[in-house]
């Protein structure tokens, strides 16, 4: 697994879920910093990952200075609606951790104060402020796919499962 999702004390338990899912059906490592505003064993939470939770690859981290003490700084990349730079300046690395503040309060402003050149936001042009947390993982996780030139086959995926695909 080369990449890595780091979500900072997230609130809804189906946005997580969501995204764990994703982090299953793109072999991304899931980091959850605590304190999490839901149980890990949360029904809706299970429910939107449905059966996949056993291909996620996930750590959960007590607080914010535990994970920034796993994981080396440079590897970080921050993504908020706050910031200036766009996600298209963003350049990914193998093993780069890509991070999210939380669905209300968004990433700490201490982070976009101490790294400003590590933090990108997904450019909009209409007049809405911010995406939904699972979507923005998304759109960022798979440039960071796109920019690593790792695409996602679906016949790699099935045949992790035991499964073949049916040529037409």
């Amino acid at each position: 697994m080369s990449l890595n999702i780091v979500l900072i004390q997230p609130q809804i338990p189906p946005n997580t879920g969501n995204i764990a899912r994703l982090c299953g059906a793109t072999e991304t490592s899931l980091h959850l910093v605590e304190p999490l505003g839901f149980t890990l064993d949360d029904r809706e939470m299970r429910r939107a990952g449905l059966d996949y939770w056993e291909a996620v690859d996930c750590w959960v981290h007590p607080h914010w200075h535990a994970f920034r003490g796993a994981i080396a700084r440079e590897r970080c990349l921050y993504f908020s609606s706050n910031a200036t730079r766009t996600l298209w300046d963003a350049r990914f690395q193998p093993n780069s951790c890509l991070v999210f503040g939380n669905e209300t309060d968004g990433m700490p402003p201490r982070i976009l104060e101490k790294h400003p050149e590590r933090c990108y936001r997904i450019p909009m042009s209409g007049p809405v402020r911010s995406l939904n947390l699972a979507t923005a993982v998304g759109i960022v996780l798979f440039e960071a796919l796109r920019q690593l030139d790792r695409e996602v086959r679906p016949e790699e995926a099935n045949s992790r499962l035991g499964t073949t695909r049916v040529k037409d």
